[in-house]
């Protein structure tokens, strides 16, 4: 995930400023300020408001209101749609979620979505990844924003899709106007509806600004340290059930980084994730379409790979047993011929799916409908099998601990 960085060089081949003693990047002191202001007026406002006057439920119904619009189109808007492409969305929708995600203060559409590009091609990398965990908590969580780094220019070479999007350049280019609008807007007109102006500005304003920054923060650093990884282990992203409580549904980040261009995050039907049900809500109201998703055969895949790799390291232990090594080699070649028998299985069945028969009763198309059918179940017969090796290769992990 992004946040601001208020100062947007041109090209990334522009020198970086340095602090002449430290030898590090100068401060970029708009974003300084601002992540330093707001959270003061919000740790010393809020208290005081509420000893001396007392917050209503109005204030904090609008609060949580405008956090959830702010945080949900960074999510659906910023992150699956714009910088993932995983789904689609008619204009109206687009719109909406440019205005409350440029609500959010990280940054334009087309800059925020360039870095996270960069981050997912070359994540964990330090010279390379904007916000690499690798170079430690604060760095990812906050640092990394504060400087002029030389991994923050923009380079937007990576968002040529984006610069055709007419939704995505007109809210660059007024981009300091609409975030300024869309903050001072909302806790206005609830000012002006209730009198307690002073209320909302604090809570639906300062307060809500800082909690959208920082649980969108969270992702780049907490979900790189704090949680399981049940898919991969090629980079440090985490599965983390309790930040995806806070961040929308983006808590589920293992996932997320090896199956960057599925709409789901938290992929399975009980994992909180509202940001996937926004955009399924949306499918169906017509509003989004061509929601990607990944086959379950390739995240069972995954997460069999993942317990073979975990019993492969056992192997190089001395005290490895023949068992241990008879087993890994079994299943690994057991997973290979499902994957093998899947991808011809499905690849059989698209081609299928684009056979077209005018004639609705024909023999042929009778035979073709029937061979899909077959291809079909055999489709699910290869999900229930690599779903069972998981389920065996896991349970072995767990009796030869």
């Amino acid at each position: 995930m992004e946040s601001q960085n208020t100062e947007q060089p041109a090209s990334r081949s522009l020198p970086v400023a340095t602090h002449p003693e430290l030898g590090k990047p100068d401060f970029v002191w708009p974003t300084v300020l601002m992540l330093t202001i707001t959270p003061l007026i919000a740790l010393i406002g809020v208290p005081w408001y509420q000893l001396a006057v007392g917050f209503e439920w109005s204030h904090w119904l609008t609060f949580a209101v405008v956090a959830a619009l702010n945080g949900i189109s960074i999510t659906a808007g910023y992150h699956r749609l714009w910088a993932h492409n995983a789904y689609k969305a008619k204009t109206p929708l687009k719109i909406v979620l440019a205005l409350f995600g440029a609500a959010a203060f990280q940054n334009s559409i087309l800059t925020w979505a360039s870095q996270h590009r960069r981050h997912h091609r070359h994540v964990d990398v330090i010279d390379e990844d904007p916000y690499s965990a690798k170079k430690g908590l604060w760095y990812s969580h906050i640092g990394w924003m504060l400087r002029h780094y030389p991994t923050n220019t923009d380079d937007f070479s990576n968002v040529a899709d984006l610069k055709r999007d007419k939704v995505v350049m007109w809210q660059h280019k007024h981009y300091y106007s609409v975030a300024l609008v869309m903050n001072i807007l909302p806790p206005l007109i609830m000012g002006m509806l209730t009198g307690d102006y002073l209320a909302h500005f604090l809570a639906c304003g300062f307060l809500r600004l800082v909690y959208s920054h920082h649980t969108t923060f969270f992702i780049n650093s907490l979900a790189h340290y704090w949680g399981r990884q049940p898919y991969t282990e090629d980079n440090t992203a985490r599965d983390n059930d309790l930040l995806a409580l806070f961040t929308y549904g983006e808590g589920y980040h293992n996932y997320h980084h090896l199956f960057q261009g599925d709409y789901r995050n938290g992929v399975r039907w009980w994992q909180f994730d509202p940001t996937k049900w926004l955009i399924k809500t949306c499918d169906w109201l017509g509003l989004a379409y061509d929601l990607r998703k990944t086959p379950d055969f390739k995240i069972c895949e995954a997460m069999v790979n993942r317990q073979l790799e975990a019993a492969r390291q056992r192997l190089s232990s001395d005290r490895a047993s023949d068992r241990v090594r008879t087993f890994v080699e079994l299943e690994t070649q057991h997973l290979a011929k499902l994957l093998s028998e899947w991808r011809a299985a499905r690849a059989r069945w698209f081609e299928h799916n684009k056979t077209r028969f005018r004639d609705a009763s024909s023999d042929l198309h009778a035979a073709v409908e029937q061979e899909r059918a077959q291809l079909t179940q055999q489709l699910k017969d290869l999900e229930h099998s690599v779903k069972q090796q998981y389920q065996r290769v896991r349970s072995f992990n767990l009796a030869v601990a």
